[in-house]
């Protein structure tokens, strides 16, 4: 009797055994089908950002450009109006300086004028 049941329980075994490798071979083959999908997705998802990617950098490329030449002009102006405001400055100090000059040398030939007819 020992021998029967260990025969039936042995090929209880072998059965259970063979049933689970079916059972995780029907998995893993389940597995392999979402990766194979998975990559496809991805692939599909890089070449659209891919397509999408290029006409966006060309165009923030572009609008950088624009705004380098803003930026560029705005700085030629601003350089033109310190170049202005230097010589008007310039040219109001040597007139201001002309003027303090001149009144000066009005003022002491007035004062030699009063100081010598006492």
């Amino acid at each position: 009797m020992s021998v029967e049941i260990s025969e039936a329980v042995l090929n209880y075994s072998l059965v259970s055994l063979a049933v689970m490798g079916v059972i995780t071979l029907g998995f893993l083959a389940k597995l392999f089908y979402d990766c194979s999908k998975l990559a496809q997705n991805a692939n599909k998802t890089t070449e659209i950002v891919n397509s999408e990617l290029k006409p966006t950098l060309d165009e923030l490329n572009s609008a950088l450009k624009s705004f380098n030449k803003i930026v560029q002009n705005t700085n030629e102006g601003v350089g033109n109006v310190k170049l202005g405001l230097e010589n008007v400055l310039a040219k109001t100090k040597i007139f201001s300086s002309n003027i303090v000059s001149g009144f000066l040398k009005g003022f002491l030939a007035v004062y030699g004028l009063f100081g010598r007819k006492k």
